[in-house]
């Protein structure tokens, strides 16, 4: 339903330039079929999915989905104000379809794998915390420091020395 949103908002905005991706935009709009953020299939492409795809039978491309190109570093991100990032919203994992550009040449655009979509994470880990499992935090722990080291907000002394007030050398 999110995702319907910014595509409804995006196209009055368009309708009001003559942009061509408007015919576009409301084929899409059209055929859509909206359900509650809940309830959609975790192998849909949605807003902000991190999506595997091929064009034209051509090399594997991996891109996130998002709204605005500016965000996030180059080449990792497609905006759905593109013609393969409109095409791709809401296409399921292994389904092919097809693009037309306005010169009449066509594209082939098959989704190979949905690796992330907020939905079924925000769905995930909502299961988790219901049954008492820690939340992940995607971090590794690749070092643990001794005991001796200070807890959080114990002040540090001064001299690195212990009981000999000049500290040598290595102060300097």
């Amino acid at each position: 339903m999110k995702d319907f949103a910014v595509l409804d908002v995006m196209l009055e905005r368009r309708r009001a330039f003559a942009d061509p991706m408007v015919a576009m935009l409301e084929e899409k709009l059209s055929s859509a079929s909206t359900v509650p953020t809940e309830s959609v299939g975790s192998d849909i492409v949605t807003m902000n999915s991190r999506v595997v795809f091929c064009v034209d039978a051509g090399a594997a491309e991996t891109r996130t989905l998002v709204q605005n190109d500016m965000r996030g570093p180059v080449g990792s991100s497609l905006s759905v104000a593109t013609r393969r990032g409109l095409c791709m919203l809401g296409m399921a994992q292994g389904q092919t379809a097809s693009i037309e550009f306005p010169e009449g040449r066509r594209e082939q655009v098959r989704i190979e794998a949905v690796l992330y979509q907020p939905e079924a994470a925000r769905r995930a880990a909502r299961e988790r915390a219901s049954a008492g499992k820690p939340r992940p935090h995607g971090l590794t722990l690749v070092h643990s420091t001794g005991a001796s080291m200070r807890p959080l907000g114990e002040t540090a002394r001064m001299r690195q020395t212990e009981g000999d007030d000049d500290p040598g050398p290595s102060a300097a």
